[in-house]
């Protein structure tokens, strides 16, 4: 059985702002690497842990993708989407635009449809991308 991982374990993992509670959190994503725990996750708490860290804790992009690929990459965590991630997080920081954005790039690419209906011009930097609006 699985168990649902929350934004904030997350981010009190990355941030270790409490010690406690990074050192308990850091034990479980050892667990899980070890595979004593499954564990899975959302899209939704991937792209909240991003916001969190870059809107309240000032982390640059780049040290985002770094410090949040190993927790994304771990064998035990179900994510649906998780091999969109990583390429999602390369746009995030090569385009300056939002993970949800840069997601939803990928998403379309992986599924060969690279048209987007959007008035969202970030879409516009993305390569392989053709914006469409309605």
């Amino acid at each position: 059985m699985a168990r649902f991982l929350d934004t904030n374990v997350i981010l009190r993992y990355l941030t270790r702002d409490d010690e406690r509670k990074a050192e308990a959190a850091l034990n479980l994503l050892l667990r899980a690497e070890r595979g004593e725990e499954k564990l899975t996750t959302s899209a939704v708490v991937i792209f909240e842990v991003v916001y969190t860290l870059a809107r309240y804790y000032g982390v640059e992009r780049q040290r985002i993708r770094d410090i949040l690929l190993p927790v994304i990459s771990l064998r035990s965590l179900r994510l649906p989407g998780k091999r969109l991630f990583g390429p999602a997080l390369d746009l995030y920081c090569e385009n300056n635009i939002s993970l949800a954005d840069a997601y939803n790039a990928c998403l379309t690419l992986a599924r060969g449809e690279p048209e987007v209906y959007t008035y969202d011009t970030d879409f516009d930097k993305i390569e392989g991308i053709v914006r469409l609006e309605p």
